[in-house]
């Protein structure tokens, strides 16, 4: 049975980051345990049995070599818009039954998270989106009829205009769908 894939967006520029006073990309800050938090997002990426694709920068050398050595398939774009970002993971996993976007920056979505907006699109919803207390969060799912949509993202605001809340199937999860990394942790971590 064909599966979503997940799309990891790692392109971003970390501009909240830098001006909260984080230091180099915040996607290779340490978490409290040490796992660095772009490693976290893949780990839970991967246990969840969903085949995951980073889309970076070129540049981003150590987070090519993260992903690379984790066994994860990388797209590199030029550009950090998450438009571009999700039709380049699209593009990459054209063969997919649905996509799920997750910021690289979202160490905090588990393996069950992303398990069960699979099984939300598996159910036939076109559209999923977990959410807590009200709060919309991530992964956002889609279905394979959204993929010439999806590939024809252009813009800095990713998919949300795409998202209909006739089609968007909700589901109730922790505060950690709602939870990124935009500001740098105390003492360095997260």
């Amino acid at each position: 049975m064909n599966t979503p894939g997940i799309i990891i967006l790692a392109a971003g520029l970390g501009t909240r980051f830098r001006q909260a006073g984080g230091v180099g990309n915040k996607l290779l800050s340490p978490l409290a345990d040490g796992a660095l938090l772009l490693e976290q997002t893949l780990a839970h990426a991967q246990a969840s049995g969903l085949p995951p694709v980073v889309v970076t920068r070129p540049e981003y050398a150590e987070i090519l070599t993260l992903a690379q050595r984790r066994g994860v398939r990388t797209v590199c774009l030029p550009s950090g818009g998450s438009g571009e970002s999700i039709a380049a993971g699209v593009r990459a996993a054209q063969a997919q039954a649905g996509w799920l976007i997750v910021p690289g920056d979202m160490a905090w979505i588990t393996a069950e998270d992303h398990r069960r907006v699979a099984q939300a699109l598996a159910e036939g919803a076109e559209q999923v989106r977990l959410r807590w207390q009200g709060f919309p969060g991530h992964p956002v799912g889609f279905s394979a009829a959204w993929r010439e949509r999806l590939l024809a993202l252009r813009s800095d605001s990713g998919a949300r205009a795409l998202l209909d809340s006739a089609l968007l199937r909700a589901i109730d999860a922790h505060a950690g769908v709602i939870r990124d990394a935009d500001l740098p942790g105390l003492s360095g971590r997260f």
